[in-house]
Order: structure tokens, then C-alpha cells, then sequence
């Protein structure tokens, strides 16, 4: 791991880089030889490839910005609202060109300007759209790794309780999303994009909890429970608002099979990765502990 202060020529900035989108993304620009930075709010606990440089971004704290964007042309992007108009104007300053969005489909929903989970990447969105920079947008929508949080329930073999185990949705690969956001780096196909993006298939909650079923080799049970049982326990970890609208979204989502958007298939003309292939990958998470 190289924490020289040497400015790499026309490097790529990855913020986010302990996320598991933002480490995939970072490890498939080093194995094609492109000069990379990786950039968190903990650099002594980020993990890169040799020669990558390490710089510390903290997306609320502006002061952070300068050093971590001195000689980048391309960022990877994740949404953080609270800096981003400095940010923005740092990045022009700096001399970037190009901007890869990791945003969300629930930009596009009725109602994002104040739904608290859209209006997040919204704002993003927006300031980035009315700047000088070119801007390409992936808005995934939900992703297969959400159902680790039944992990440590399913290891315990306790039910998974659900206000709307019918709801639909299409979820997508961690792997799928890093694909597409290397491929908006290194390419021009989808250079100053909006992008809805999904898995290749509409699978209800009750179909997840079969699926990584059929993975682990037993049965997980399921208990429908009340919405306002749901909220409660959803509050536990999140704040209100953030649960009211995921609620309100899986409510939408009991109507019928989620839409499929763009995917790798479409885009790459590669396979999607699907959610079986998510379970079979994760297995271990599920395991008793």
C-alpha cells in the first residue's frame, strides 16, 4: 500500500473506498493498470492494491477536499449532501472532467424531493447536474447485499418478520454496479448518463428468503407481522422518516413484479448476476454464530 504524496497524472478518485461497490471498482482499475486513488474518512483503515495512493475525503468536511482531488480527472462518487456544493466547486478547481454518480432509482420516484431516502442523492444530483462538470448517474435500485441484514437471524435460526413479504423487487449485484461504473470511467457508452438500473429479476421478499433457503440448505421461516410492528422494529436502527418511506415503498411494491431496468445485459452485453448467484456467494454469511 503506497501513501506517497506524489500526484498521480490523471488519476481516478474512488471515495468510498471501503465499501464493497468502491473497493470493486478500485481493485478492477488497478488490474487494468490506471492510475487510482482511494479515498475515505478513515484512510488508516482502508485496505488498497500496491501503488494505489490513500487520501483521506470526508464529504461533510471541506477541507478534505483539496489534497484528496489535486490531480484528478474522474471521480467515483457517493452521495453525501451536506458537502457537496464545496465539493463541487473544489473539483472545478482542480481540473476535473468527469463525475460517476453511485445514486439511487428513488430520484426518479414521485414525491423525491421530500421522501427522506431520495432527497438524499437528489441534492447530489442536482448540484452536480448545474455544474460544469460532465456527469454520469448509475441509480441502482435495490441491491441483492440488503438481505444480509437477515443474516444474523437466519443464523440463529429465529423467523424473518415482514410488514410485506410479497413486495417486489429486482435486485442488483454489488459486482453488476461496479462493472457499469468502471466501464462509465474507462469508456464513452455511457458517459453523461442517467442510468435506472436493476437486476435481471423481479423476486418478492417470501422468493429472496427461498432462494438463499435453497443456498444454506434449510428452511427459514417467515412471519407476517403488522406495519406498525414493522416500524417499530425498524426504528431500532434507523430514524423514523427513513423507515416510514421504506415502508411506504415495500407497500407500493406488493402490486406486482418490480420493472426491470437497464442492466449489465443491456448496457455491457453481459450476463446480470443474479440473486441465486448472490446466495450461493454468501453463504457463510448465513451460517450460525
Amino acid at each position: 500500500m503506497s501513501r506517497s504524496s506524489a500526484v498521480a497524472v490523471s488519476s481516478i478518485l474512488i471515495t468510498g473506498a471501503r465499501g464493497k461497490v468502491g473497493q470493486a471498482v478500485l481493485h478492477r482499475l488497478v488490474t487494468a493498470g490506471l492510475p487510482t486513488r482511494a479515498a475515505s474518512a478513515d484512510p488508516a483503515g482502508l485496505t488498497a492494491p500496491a501503488g494505489v495512493e490513500i487520501a483521506e475525503l470526508q464529504l461533510d468536511r471541506p477541507e478534505t477536499f483539496p489534497a484528496a482531488l489535486d490531480g484528478v480527472r474522474q471521480v467515483f462518487l457517493y452521495p453525501e449532501p451536506a458537502g457537496i456544493d464545496a465539493f463541487v466547486k473544489t473539483a472545478q478547481d482542480a481540473g476535473v472532467e468527469h463525475v460517476v454518480l453511485l445514486s439511487s432509482s428513488s430520484v426518479t420516484a414521485p414525491g423525491a424531493e421530500t421522501d427522506p431516502l431520495a432527497s438524499h442523492s437528489l441534492q447530489v444530483e442536482r448540484a452536480l447536474t448545474a455544474s460544469d462538470l460532465t456527469c454520469t448517474f448509475l441509480r441502482p435500485d435495490a441491491f441483492a447485499s440488503n438481505a444480509l441484514g437477515w443474516a444474523h437471524l437466519i443464523g440463529q435460526n429465529q423467523p424473518i418478520q415482514l410488514a410485506y413479504p410479497d413486495a417486489h423487487i429486482a435486485p442488483i449485484h454489488s459486482d453488476d454496479l461496479a462493472d457499469l461504473a468502471v466501464a462509465a470511467l474507462t469508456g464513452d457508452a455511457l458517459t453523461g448518463r442517467h442510468v435506472t438500473l436493476t437486476g435481471p429479476q423481479s423476486l418478492a421478499f417470501r422468493e429472496q428468503l427461498a432462494i438463499l433457503s435453497g443456498a444454506i440448505g434449510r428452511e427459514i421461516p417467515l412471519l407476517r407481522i403488522t406495519r406498525a410492528e414493522a416500524e417499530q422494529q425498524m426504528t431500532r436502527w434507523m430514524p423514523a422518516p427513513y423507515a416510514g418511506s421504506l415502508l411506504d415503498l415495500w407497500a407500493a411494491a406488493t402490486a406486482g413484479p418490480a420493472p426491470i431496468a437497464e442492466t449489465t445485459q443491456t448496457l455491457l452485453g453481459t450476463p446480470a448476476r443474479t440473486f441465486a448467484q448472490w446466495a450461493a456467494e454468501n453463504v457463510a454469511a448465513f451460517n450460525a454464530r
